[in-house]
């Protein structure tokens, strides 16, 4: 096997430079921790963004993904296979909706979730065709299509992309009166996340979802929640909007669905939002295939049987509780929900060598906006785990002047 700088530097070679990714390099995994060539171990606190809830090789996901390779991989949507009906009504009962359509990233969800958002404006709401509208929040972070950088507010994302596509009206975030007045005839949706995990676990006021429900019922405005992030117990709730009681028109799906071991999205909403979908108006050659649904099915299942919204909302109360004690003069904040949790350090702190630091002593974390460090584990981690990467940390920041 390659050595750790041998493989950086052919990476760094052949690979295009969109990534800043630590100086590490992981070829093994297994719950929590992941190992490096040379045979460090280190605690992973980043959880591919939240997309390895269930650890890494979960033994009963890996298990369902082997069991169906052996079976059926892919026919594409051009035949039904035995294993998306089910999928499908489970992650509905699962989710509280009546409909879920099956995609495979993220950014795909979101996609999904527009274009039914426009349709839907046109044929249920009146809108007429070219003047729908979608509110979206500042500093978000949804994915990275033409589409979605074209209302982004991240210069790194949306830089040099232009034309930008139409449609979006940009408001303050966790402002309730600036949804309200943004609101036009012409508008269908409205997109957020229920915390914001790009811009550092910027976590509304409370209240904050149950008045954009409210607003958005009382103007016939869809509300679309994307949990992509937050949902399946990162936050100590299935879903972040049940922090509130708020059930969305719609929810986007992704990370987490997939097990940490393939690329799973979904769109769930009712059936009078859904069906504005007919053959040939959005499709997916791979989405719904045989082996996602078999590996998405065995991933709730693991949510529910290891009740992992209970551990995460536990063991992030004593973790940020413990993180506040830590004295570090540059420390400003720490925030979360479950175990979705940030630091914030001072306006013009850069994170990166404090990210380096707590790499080489066996936690592995990752900086956004330069100067905040977002620490979300896999939701498996025991309380003593947990105790030994506060260690850690609490090492790292104590030295930072």
């Amino acid at each position: 096997m390659s050595s750790t700088q041998e493989i950086i530097k052919t990476t760094e070679k052949y690979g295009a430079h969109n990534y800043h990714p630590l100086p590490v390099v992981l070829s093994k995994g297994k719950g929590i921790w992941l190992t490096d060539p040379e045979g460090k171990r280190y605690m992973d606190f980043l959880s591919a963004y939240s997309a390895v809830n269930q650890g890494h090789l979960h033994p009963r996901i890996i298990s369902a993904l082997k069991d169906q390779c052996k079976r059926l991989t892919l026919t594409s949507r051009a035949f039904h296979n035995d294993l998306l009906g089910i999928f499908l009504k489970e992650l509905c009962e699962y989710t509280g909706y009546e409909m879920a359509l099956p995609m495979n990233t993220g950014a795909e969800a979101v996609e999904t979730a527009m274009k039914m958002a426009r349709r839907w404006g046109v044929e249920k709401k009146g809108i007429k065709d070219g003047q729908q509208e979608i509110i979206v929040c500042a500093e978000n972070f949804h994915g990275r299509t033409i589409t979605i950088i074209s209302f982004s507010t991240d210069p790194d994302a949306r830089i040099n992309y232009g034309p930008y596509a139409p449609g979006f009206i940009i408001i303050p975030y966790n402002d309730p009166e600036a949804l309200r007045k943004a609101i036009t005839p012409n508008t269908c949706a409205f997109l957020v996340e229920p915390i914001q995990g790009e811009a550092g676990v910027n976590v509304p006021d409370a209240g904050y979802l149950k008045a954009v429900r409210q607003i958005c019922t009382k103007n016939n405005v869809l509300m679309i929640a994307d949990e992509i992030q937050t949902g399946f117990c990162r936050t100590g709730k299935k879903f972040a909007c049940d922090h509130e009681n708020v059930k969305p028109d719609v929810m986007t799906l992704g990370k987490a669905l997939g097990g940490g071991v393939f690329p799973v999205s979904a769109v769930v909403a009712q059936r009078k939002v859904m069906d504005v979908f007919t053959p040939g108006t959005h499709g997916s050659t791979f989405g719904g295939n045989p082996l996602a649904c078999a590996v998405a099915r065995e991933a709730l299942r693991v949510l529910d049987d290891e009740k992992l919204a209970d551990n995460a909302e536990r063991l992030g109360i004593i973790f940020r509780e413990k993180m506040k004690k830590i004295r570090c003069p540059r420390m400003q904040l720490v925030r979360g929900k479950g175990l979705l949790n940030a630091v914030v350090f001072d306006k013009n702190f850069q994170a990166w060598d404090v990210c380096v630091a707590l790499k080489d002593h066996g936690l592995l974390a990752k900086q956004t906006h330069g100067n905040i460090i977002r620490f979300a584990p896999p939701l498996i981690i025991t309380e003593r785990q947990l105790n030994q990467a506060v260690s850690i940390i609490k090492t790292v920041f104590q030295k930072i002047k």
